[in-house]
């Protein structure tokens, strides 16, 4: 049967053969130029502290179910392929593990509904979940990475990273070269202590490369593992990775929104800082990250020259880091990242957020990497 192509054109009119050269032509007009091949989208922090937990579901359970319900919500009417979710899901701050399943429980049913509607949640470790806070000898109080919650981590979100099989199930796209051991080696350069396996991963995906990391290991609080990063990246590429992506909890620079802001990511520790940032640069890859309460975009090497993003995106549901007054309008937003990576290796980035009113859901901003 000749196909139809339409009612202005009729069949006869046409050379033999050239109906379906036009038909095929027309097809493939009508597909995307430049389709998007992978997306994902990012935010994390959205547990409640105790005094600020609007309900007494969330006095419970320390979490901001407003908030992130309403996030998630929309990040679903989006439908990217994941959710990397970067840390500070839970109030944590103990190694009490009923109170820490309890929490991780909540968490984990908030968040399921995406991965029976095609969204793959990917967890990113913070310092509420890796850290234990207490005090010191001397009465002061101290907020120190522990074994016991890095496992107790792997306990409540093991199943997750990455379960390449039920990835491909819920995605629709492979997951390549995950590799549970590599992780930052105890005793290597970037000063590990303890077992990284499921909290620094990394994996292949839609022709571009993601890798999450803990920046809170026991013994290095606040650090970024670079040295691991940069042979990971090395990797990749050399797999044939296009664009890369590094997902973690604190920023490798601050955001300081108004005067009087302290360094608050691995800026505390300036080598570090750089050293990790060397390698955003060198394989033009963007970091997001959370851990301040705010939505911000920076490429903090530009006056050198540098193009690598950080897009903070650390607004859902925990207190805001700024105050009313503080800083610009969208500095008290709840705010998420979606991200399309294209065949060409184009990579668009919007950031959408809502007001402490819960107003009209806006874009804050758009770039294309």
């Amino acid at each position: 049967m000749r196909p139809r192509i339409s009612r202005y054109l009729p069949l006869y009119r046409l050379p033999a053969g050239a109906a379906l050269l036009l038909a095929l032509g027309l097809a493939q007009a009508a597909r995307p130029a430049d389709p998007v091949v992978m997306s994902f989208a990012t935010v994390g922090d959205s547990r409640a502290d105790p005094d600020s937990a609007a309900t007494r579901q969330d006095q419970a359970y320390l979490q901001n179910t407003r908030a992130l319900a309403r996030i998630l919500r929309e990040i679903q009417a989006a439908r990217p392929k994941a959710l990397f979710f970067n840390g500070d899901m839970i109030m944590g701050y103990t190694d009490d593990k009923p109170t820490l399943y309890r929490q991780y429980a909540y968490w984990r049913g908030m968040v399921a509904g995406l991965m029976e509607a095609g969204t793959y949640v990917v967890p990113v470790s913070g310092n509420h979940e890796m850290q234990h806070k207490g005090k010191d000898g001397g009465g002061k109080t101290v907020k120190i990475a522990r074994p016991e919650n890095e496992q107790l981590w792997r306990e409540n979100m093991g199943d997750l990273i990455l379960d390449t099989a039920r990835w491909k199930e819920v995605t629709g796209i492979e997951a390549t070269a995950f590799d549970p051991a590599n992780a930052p080696a105890v005793g290597g350069p970037d000063q590990i202590q303890s077992s990284q396996s499921q909290l620094s991963y990394s994996f292949d995906a839609g022709g571009s490369h993601f890798a999450v990391i803990n920046t809170d290991p026991v013994g290095n609080d606040g650090h970024g593992p670079a040295n691991w990063l940069a042979e990971d990246f090395r990797q990749a590429r050399a797999r044939g990775a296009r664009r890369f992506f590094a997902f973690g909890h604190k920023p490798a620079y601050t955001y300081f929104f108004k005067d009087g802001v302290k360094a608050d990511g691995m800026d505390i520790y300036p080598d570090n800082a750089k050293a990790f940032w060397d390698v955003m640069e060198q394989f033009g890859a963007t970091y997001f990250c959370g851990h301040q309460h705010i939505f911000n975009a920076q490429q903090p090497a530009r006056a050198g020259g540098g193009s690598a993003w950080q897009v903070m995106v650390g607004s859902g549901g925990s207190p805001f880091s700024a105050k009313p007054g503080d800083g610009a309008p969208r500095d008290r937003m709840y705010a998420w990242a979606v991200a399309r990576i294209h065949a060409s290796g184009k990579v668009h980035v919007d950031v959408y957020g809502f007001d402490e009113h819960y107003g009209k859901t806006a874009r804050l901003k758009s770039l294309d990497l």
